[in-house]
């Protein structure tokens, strides 16, 4: 299964990008282990539009672009329900299982998500209630992809 990260705000040099490339190369080695054929993270500069609506129908417009046909598309949403990391691993592996050629993950811009987006999404996808700035929210989520692999593979990174 191919599986790519959809963000809205690049990463600038610093810690969170030190982390995010550092979980990164972990996913891309490990993940082959669990059926993970290739990962990717593709970002788009956020929307400078006036309002926060118009600001979010031009990030839509990003993934709407940049989303693989027919992938299984898992927006995160703080308003969304949460997963614990071994219910998380399981919804990959049934994935991988079940033959889904495309996963994405839709992280929005400062705004949040466009309607148009939450309704295509199959799965809206919490961290919790707070609000996490992205490029934070972004190492989670590909802390949590990693953690999920270790958890496929039985390595011991994961301790429950």
């Amino acid at each position: 299964m191919r599986i790519s990260v959809l963000a809205v705000g690049r990463l600038k040099a610093g810690p969170e990008k030190l982390l995010a490339e550092d979980y990164r190369t972990r996913i891309e080695g490990l993940g082959r282990k669990a059926g993970i054929t290739k990962f990717s993270v593709n970002e788009a500069a956020e929307s400078r539009g006036g309002t926060a609506a118009a600001r979010m129908a031009e990030e839509a417009l990003f993934f709407t672009r940049t989303v693989a046909p027919h992938a299984f598309t898992i927006a995160l949403d703080e308003r969304a329900k949460p997963l614990a990391s071994a219910s998380f691993a399981a919804l990959l592996r049934g994935h991988i299982d079940g033959g889904t050629a495309d996963l994405a993950f839709l992280i929005g811009g400062p705004d949040g998500h466009a309607s148009s987006t939450r309704e295509r999404a199959e799965l809206l996808l919490s961290f919790g209630p707070m609000t996490w700035p992205h490029r934070l929210v972004r190492v989670m989520l590909l802390e949590q992809i990693y953690r999920a692999v270790t958890i496929m593979v039985n390595h011991p990174y994961h301790r429950a």
